[in-house]
């Protein structure tokens, strides 16, 4: 669905995954704008053939891991924004579920047992607030780091998701790299201390 009013319209997600998409290949990718309002140009260059026989041809790539992998359900309504999350997650070798809206959130809990949950506060129906909420009650998922990733982050909404039982908010276009941050359990917030 096209951005709301006011509303980002995705994670800022998609450039760092073409880049990474393109740098397996052995190619580059560029980007370039004259500013605001006058659109974007990207080039791509790939190798234009794969190796002769008889040449030492490179190792595949083994996903990136900081740390141990974890277990992570991403929860999000916009399909886009899922498999990002889902394609940088896996990338850097964690396991990852993903669902829809929180009914599939709290079903997907059941049975994956998440360590870190990735959750949408916008969600249609059952908002985040109220999956955060349940999540805590699911067996295996009391202990577990539910990230708010939102596009609300005035000091009220912070607020709400800390009472709601989230143990970080991050506002999108969140950065790839403090997610990672998070999920790789190298930077975590007082919430989950508070709760124990």
């Amino acid at each position: 669905p096209p951005p709301v009013e006011g509303r980002p319209g995705g994670l800022g997600l998609g450039l760092t995954l073409v880049r990474r998409l393109v740098e397996m290949q052995g190619g580059t990718v560029e980007g370039a704008s004259a500013g605001p309002g006058h659109g974007s140009e990207f080039t791509v260059r790939l190798p234009a053939a794969a190796p002769a026989l008889g040449e030492a041809e490179a190792p595949p790539p083994v996903p990136k891991s900081s740390g141990s992998a974890r277990r992570v359900l991403v929860v999000d309504d916009n399909l886009d924004a899922r498999e990002a999350l889902r394609f940088l997650l896996e990338d850097e070798g964690h396991d990852v579920a993903t669902a829809a809206d929180g009914p599939q959130a709290l079903e997907q809990a059941r049975s994956f047992v998440p360590e870190i949950v990735l959750l949408d506060i916008g969600l249609p129906g059952m908002d985040g607030y109220e999956v955060a909420r349940r999540l805590r009650s699911v067996p295996g998922c009391a202990d577990a780091v539910i990230v708010a990733v939102s596009g609300y982050g005035q000091a009220e909404d912070r607020a709400r998701s800390s009472a709601a039982g989230f143990d970080d908010h991050l506002l999108k276009p969140v950065a790839p790299d403090l997610l990672l941050q998070i999920v790789s359990g190298s930077r975590r917030r007082q919430a989950a201390s508070r709760r124990r």
